[in-house]
This record gives structure tokens, sequence and C-alpha cells, in this order.
């Protein structure tokens, strides 16, 4: 068995681990650190394979960014753990379902490919992995890519409007009042009586009341 091989089997266990502690922990900045953990060994499998770009992406998007934005997130806010686990047990069967179907679903995608598979081939030093990546996905899925940040883009706005509340404590602006104002609603010339102060009189001696 070759370094590589070792290598892989490693980063594998480690992987799976983490992604196990992600699910069952009981903290959640427990989880979020073990997530940042397999974001980051999965970085270092693809990085077995050649597939750099895709590697230092996902260190520096997810593991730079996203994870520790939500990170800083989990800690700031003060979430009890006894409102978290409330509605464990009665949303758990539902929750047992999904994740069995979708591992019946990977199971059996991979043991059909597992006997077809050819052996991987490394690709060649002066092939540029962007350069392709690139390549294939504004080309041959194109489609799916548009497919992909148009959902992208629902979910942005889904998250949006379920943050938004009705809140008095600022005020909105509206543009299309704005740009309607006149001068005549802002500014008043008010035309006042002059008001000369007079300085008050000194006051009397005590030799002089006398």
């Amino acid at each position: 068995m070759s370094f590589d091989s070792i290598l892989f089997y490693l980063l594998a266990i480690v992987l799976v681990v983490a992604a196990f502690r992600v699910i069952t922990a009981t903290s959640p900045v427990t989880g979020v650190l073990h997530l940042i953990l397999a974001f980051f060994t999965a970085s270092m499998m693809w990085m077995l394979i050649q597939a750099e770009f895709l590697a230092l992406a996902l260190v520096i998007v997810y593991v730079g960014a996203v994870m520790v934005l939500f990170l800083f997130v989990v800690m700031m806010l003060d979430m009890r753990l006894e409102g978290l686990k409330s509605g464990m047990k009665v949303y758990l069967p539902l929750g047992l379902t999904i994740g069995g179907i979708m591992v019946a679903e990977m199971a059996f995608v991979v043991l059909r490919a597992w006997g077809d598979a050819a052996p991987l081939q490394l690709p060649a030093d002066d092939v540029d992995n962007t350069l392709v990546l690139g390549t294939a996905m504004y080309t041959h899925f194109a489609y799916a890519v548009q497919i992909g940040g148009l959902i992208l883009l629902v979910g942005m706005i889904a998250a949006i409007a379920l943050t938004m509340r009705a809140r008095t404590d600022y005020k909105r602006t509206h543009p299309n009042r704005q740009v309607r104002v006149k001068a005549a609603d802002r500014v008043r010339v008010v035309q006042m009586a002059a008001v000369v102060e007079q300085p008050p009189a000194a006051p009397e001696s005590e030799g002089a009341e006398k």
C-alpha cells in the first residue's frame, strides 16, 4: 500500500468522525468546529487527487469565511440548549427517515459505479485545473450552473423575507417620496423681529446702599 493510500484512509476516518460529531455534538460551537475540521479534511483529500483549485476554494471560501462567520454568530447568540432539544423527539423519526433515504441513495450509486470505475488518471503537469473547471461549468453544465445560481438567489431572498419584521424603532426610507420632494416642503423662511439683549445692570455696592 502506497503512502497516498494510507493518507487517504486516515483523512477519510477523520472526515467521517468529524461529520458524525457535527450531528451529535451537544454544543453548537463544538458542532461548528467539527464542521470546519470536516471541510478542511475534505480539501486535503481533493489535494491528493491534484484538484488544487477546489481544495483552496473550499479552505478559503468555506473554512476561512463562511464557517468562521457561523462560529462568531453562534458564539454571540445566546442559544438555549433546552429550546433546541424540546422538539427533537417530535422530528427525530422524520429526520432518521430522510437520513436513511439519503444514505441508501448514495450507497446505491456508489455500489453501482464501484465495479465500472476506471483507474484514477492523474492530470498532466501542464493542465490548468481552473481553466478546465471553468470550461466545463460554462459550456457543458451552463444550464445547471444557472439553476444553482437561481436557487441560491431564491434562498437569499427567502432568508431576508423571513428575518424582516414589523419594527418601529427605526425609520423607513421611501425613495419615490424623496424624489418628488420640493424645496418648499423641506425649508420654510420665517421672519422674526430682531431681539437685542440688554446688558445686565451692575449690582449696587454696599457703601451706596448705606
